[in-house]
Order: structure tokens, then C-alpha cells, then sequence
């Protein structure tokens, strides 16, 4: 089975659309700068040809995806990590950034992949991208928090994987932007169509002692900043367990204490 790449581009939001700015790093930010990058993989059951791929969903994937970042810029910002401690991170946005967006095709089993059996994660690794490298200068290094990967299993579906550096977005705000980019995609046609729900960037609204900020950096700044990427375990193996759900019903339905001894 293998997984190739296609194409590596970029992705930013529409030219002019975005103002160039600085997002300053809270402390609950600062928690995170040392963590590996959180991964995501969704599976799309979307039989449909190479041609239709590359000549519809990419585009579409790609257009919507510029429309999304205009209002989750700071996933297209690098993240400023100083070398002194009198300055601290911040994520910056300048007009042209952009994220890496990598397409790809996988001759191995879709079905497989998506069933409930026990199986080593290792597997969907291939389908994830990596955060590009860090860059270095002389007084600081910059590196970017957001990476997009989608794989076509021919004739089967899509996976899309999405790399995000921890100090940019938490479960919560992952999700924010997933909804946002599935709505994007879907009324991509549609100019007077808005998406309501969207994110606060003011860090103003965040009511705390400023001095926390400095203390968590000066802590973050005593290691080593490096490019991380998740250890592949290889004694783990996932799986989907739907029998849970049915004793709950059976609970639920009266029929408790014989649900409860098929458990003990």
C-alpha cells in the first residue's frame, strides 16, 4: 500500500482581505509552546474519480479553505518565538501568508482504514502532514502552526488530515473551524450566504494579571525550541466499540441487571 504525493501548495486567505496584525500569546497560549502539534484525520465515504477530484474537489477544497482563514487568520500566521525574555511570542499575520495545503493519492484499503477492528494507528500517519520546519534567526525563530493534507482513495473517499500547533487552537476552537470550512464548502456558490458563528481574536476580553504572562515565557524560554511531531506508537492498536451504546439502551429500557452481569 502506498500513499503519494500529488502536489504541495499554499493556501492563504484572499488577497487584501485580511489586515496585517499581531496576536499576542496569553499564558494559556504559553502552556503549549513545547508540545507536539495536535492531528486530525476525517474520513469522507466520496466514490469518485481522479478527474473529479483534482478538477472539482480540490479546487472547491482550496477556494473554501481561503475563505474560511479570513476569519481564522491566525491559522495562516507565524508564530514569533523571541530569543530574549523582555519580548514576547506573538502569532503575525502579513498580507501573502499562507498554509501548507498537500494533496495526495493512497492505494491502501479505504474500507479497512474506516472499520471498527482492532488496527495499529500507525497506519494513519500517511494520511497527516507534517508543520513545516522551524526558521531561524538571529534574534528570534518563526514557524508556522497549520498544515492540510487531503488523500484520495480512488473510487472509495477522501481524507483530509490537519496538523495544528496547540498554542493556535484547542478542541474547542478545532471544531469552530471544521464547522466553519464545511459551511464554506457547501455555500461556496452562495454570495449572500454568511457564516454567523465566528471567532474573537481580541485578547482585551481575557481579564487577568499580565504579569502571568512573562512568568509562563520566562519558564518556556528555559527549553529548547524544536520541530516536533507526534512518536508512532507501535504496541497500541485502535478500535470502535459499539456494543457499549447497546447495553446503555438495554439499561435504559429496564432490562439493567442483565446488561449489568453480561459486563461483570
Amino acid at each position: 500500500m502506498t500513499t503519494t504525493v500529488i502536489e504541495t501548495c499554499r493556501v492563504g486567505p484572499p488577497p487584501d482581505s485580511v489586515a496585517e496584525q499581531l496576536v499576542p500569546l496569553t499564558f494559556f497560549d504559553m502552556t503549549w509552546l513545547h508540545f507536539h502539534p495536535m492531528l486530525q484525520l476525517l474520513f469522507y465515504e466520496f466514490p469518485c474519480s481522479k478527474q473529479h477530484f483534482s478538477e472539482s474537489i480540490i479546487p472547491k477544497l482550496k477556494q473554501s479553505l481561503s475563505k474560511t482563514l479570513i476569519h481564522f487568520f491566525p491559522l495562516s500566521c507565524n508564530l514569533i518565538y523571541p530569543s530574549s525574555p523582555e519580548k514576547m511570542p506573538e502569532f503575525r499575520y502579513l498580507s501573502g501568508d499562507s498554509v501548507s495545503f498537500t494533496i495526495a493519492e493512497s492505494s491502501d484499503d479505504f474500507d479497512d482504514l474506516v472499520g471498527n477492528r482492532p488496527e495499529s494507528p500507525v497506519r494513519l500517519y500517511n494520511f497527516v502532514p507534517k508543520l513545516p520546519p522551524i526558521v531561524e534567526e538571529s534574534d528570534r525563530k518563526l514557524f508556522q502552526v497549520f498544515a492540510v493534507q487531503v488523500t484520495l482513495f480512488p473510487g472509495r473517499g477522501v481524507g483530509i488530515g490537519i496538523a495544528t500547533h496547540h498554542t493556535v487552537s484547542d478542541a474547542p476552537s478545532f471544531l469552530a473551524f471544521i464547522t466553519a470550512w464545511a459551511w464554506m464548502s457547501k455555500h461556496i456558490e452562495d454570495e449572500d450566504e454568511e457564516f454567523k458563528s465566528l471567532p474573537v481574536f481580541d485578547r482585551s476580553v481575557i481579564k487577568y494579571p499580565t504579569k502571568f504572562d512573562s512568568i509562563y515565557w520566562k519558564k518556556a524560554l528555559k527549553f529548547p525550541l524544536q520541530s516536533r511531531h507526534p512518536s508512532l506508537p507501535t504496541d497500541r492498536i485502535r478500535t470502535t466499540i459499539e456494543q457499549a451504546r447497546s447495553l446503555r439502551c438495554r439499561f435504559w429500557m429496564g432490562e439493567g441487571e442483565k446488561a449489568r452481569n453480561i459486563v461483570d
